[in-house]
């Protein structure tokens, strides 16, 4: 840390400064600060006019390399432990006290005179685009921001970053006074003081606040906590490692603060150990930035916020938490441990707790309104609610497709590849397939292909280049269950592993009925099979075990029949969902893949 150019920046922004004062901003003794006016003065860098101090030009032009050049601002992350809030709103466009987080920040930051800020988006990026035409940020998207940590938003940045002074915020954080300047005279994390053990990032440090190490978790620590500045110097020499470990195994969950760590304390090199050319490259100094108590904020989870601001207890303006508060007759801060779930291919849910009892909110996804008949979902709730072999529904929208329902704390998901789980989940099919439930709405495999097909033509081209081949060979498979005309019954249809829940007690449950309907139930077995990515051995296998025999000929033909149209069904879904912006990887092409290989192994066997 310059300790002049620290005298000058206090000089400049408040020339009326004491020598007290300046003692307590430079953390120095009062001889100090008297040996740095005195070399300043004689270098003819401040000047003193009536017992106040001046920066000169020279003081100025000393002061000019360190001068902040912009900030980066990280914005792309979902923030889990704010739902449901960040379902519709990126953590920090949220507001505290009316302002949203990311903009107290630009407005401080230009309240300092640093304008040239870039904000790194990933997701809902489009909700940071009004912030281009009314601060002039610039937008930068990390694609990777689903499946890396912020070590990733830091290598997308490096460029913008590289040769110059630079903040690095993240979005949400809330400041309550303006801690930036136009110049900065060294490299410095923030830093609170927690009393007590934290589970936070521990600074050691020398007695000139220079960091020395860090490690995960202490007692009676100051901690990493906040705005961060880096020069160009820093970044000179870190910034190289960066994309070192960006692309090292390992080190996808990084944080970026991970690096430095593994710099200070030696792992970088072992970790780095055939890359020779990191061994001359030094550790660039970090300082603490000490920061009084109730100044610097980042808030870790909902209840956190709630606490700060008391509009988040009662008036979130969130749809789903009033909602709960309306359907359980309680105020909103009544609704705690509010946690996400992982997001389904077609929903977004949430876990919460309200008289001492746990729930779950399912939120129904974007479009899904027009994919899923939410009148057919309640139907079907109802017709087996007498089974009590499904969750327990406390409320269902059959226009919005929101539903809450009891959570069994403890459950867990079928393994799709135990055949012990998976025997219990045939048997818990059979006992709804013989269960005698009727509703008034059918699963239709051949309309609901023709819909798919129809939404992706509406949007774009269908990317498979024998598409039409296939479409052919499914119409044929189709045909041929028509001709079979076998009765129909009801069926769950999406029978994924992860609807069917091992309660702690052993007891199984089947949820979510988005496509439950009348028709061959056969094909639940079907879709069991392809939701868990089985072989052609493991399909096999799991006929045997739902029909407790060896199928007939036709059962055979049926249940391949299903993988095939299931296959072909639901990659049509995937290239759909993909033209509005939701992307599964891999899936639509195992789904097709389904659709072809079974068409075969049907007509092979013929």
């Amino acid at each position: 840390m310059d300790r002049k150019a620290l005298l000058c920046r206090s000089i400049l922004e408040q020339p009326q400064v004491t020598q007290r004062e300046l003692a307590q901003t430079l953390n120095v003794s009062l001889g100090t600060v008297n040996g740095l006016i005195k070399e300043c003065t004689d270098q003819g860098q401040i000047s003193t006019d009536g017992g106040h101090y001046h920066l000169t030009e020279q003081g100025l032009a000393y002061l000019e390399p360190f001068r902040v050049d912009g900030a980066v601002i990280m914005a792309a992350g979902f923030g889990s432990r704010f739902v449901p809030l960040t379902f519709e709103t990126p953590k920090g466009l949220l507001e505290v006290f009316g302002e949203r987080m990311i903009e107290r920040q630009i407005r401080q930051l230009h309240e300092a005179g640093v304008h040239n800020i870039t904000i790194v988006v990933g997701y809902l990026k489009e909700k940071f685009e009004y912030l281009i035409d009314r601060y002039g940020v610039e937008l930068l998207y990390n694609p990777e921001y689903t499946s890396r940590n912020n070590i990733s938003t830091v290598y997308h940045a490096r460029k913008i970053m590289a040769g110059k002074n630079m903040y690095l915020l993240s979005s949400d954080h809330w400041m309550r006074e303006n801690i930036f300047h136009a110049y900065e005279c060294g490299s410095w994390y923030s830093s609170v003081y927690k009393k007590g053990e934290t589970s936070e990032w521990c600074f050691t440090y020398n007695k000139k606040g220079k960091v020395l190490d860090v490690t995960n978790g202490g007692r009676d620590a100051w901690v990493m906590y906040g705005p961060v500045y880096l020069s160009a110097d820093f970044l000179a020499d870190f910034l190289p490692m960066v994309e070192r470990y960006y692309h090292a195994p390992g080190t996808e969950q990084f944080y970026w603060e991970h690096v430095y760590m593994e710099m200070l304390n030696g792992d970088a090199w072992k970790r780095l150990a055939q890359d020779e050319s990191i061994r001359s490259r030094k550790v660039p100094e970090l300082y603490v930035n000490f920061q009084p108590e109730d100044m610097v904020y980042e808030f870790e989870n909902l209840e956190e916020l709630r606490c700060f601001d008391k509009k988040y207890q009662d008036q979130s303006d969130n749809e789903a938490l009033e909602l709960i508060s309306k359907v359980f007759q309680v105020p909103e801060s009544e609704i705690r441990n509010i946690r996400c779930v992982k997001a389904g291919m077609t929903n977004q849910s949430f876990l919460f707790r309200v008289h001492d009892k746990s729930y779950i909110c399912r939120i129904p996804g974007p479009g899904t309104g027009l994919l899923i008949n939410r009148r057919e979902e309640a139907e079907s709730l109802r017709a087996v609610a007498p089974l009590n072999i499904s969750e327990k529904v406390v409320y269902f929208d059959k226009e919005t497709g929101y539903k809450i329902a009891e959570y069994y704390e403890g459950a867990r998901n079928s393994d799709p590849q135990s055949k012990e789980d998976v025997s219990r989940c045939m048997e818990l099919l059979r006992q709804l397939h013989g269960s005698g439930v009727k509703v008034n709405h059918s699963f239709d495999i051949r309309e609901r292909i023709t819909f798919y097909e129809n939404l992706c033509r509406n949007h774009g081209e269908i990317p498979f280049e024998d598409y039409s081949q296939v479409r052919k060979q499914m119409n044929e498979l189709m045909d041929n269950l028509d001709r079979l005309n076998r009765p129909k019954k009801f069926a769950h249809v999406d029978s994924v592993a992860d609807n069917f829940l091992f309660l702690p007690d052993g007891e199984l449950k089947l949820i979510d009925l988005e496509y439950a309907g009348m028709c061959d139930q056969l094909i639940d077995i079907s879709m069991c099979a392809i939701y868990s990515y089985y072989n052609d051995e493991q399909v096999d296998w799991l006929i045997r075990e739902y029909l407790q025999r060896e199928p007939s000929e036709e059962e055979q033909t049926v249940i391949y029949s299903y993988v095939a149209l299931g296959g072909f069904l639901w990659s049509l879904w995937a290239v759909y969902k993909s033209f509005i912006g939701q992307e599964f990887g891999e899936y639509t092409i195992i789904m097709y893949r389904y659709a072809k290989r079974y068409y075969r192994k049907i007509f092979q066997k013929k």
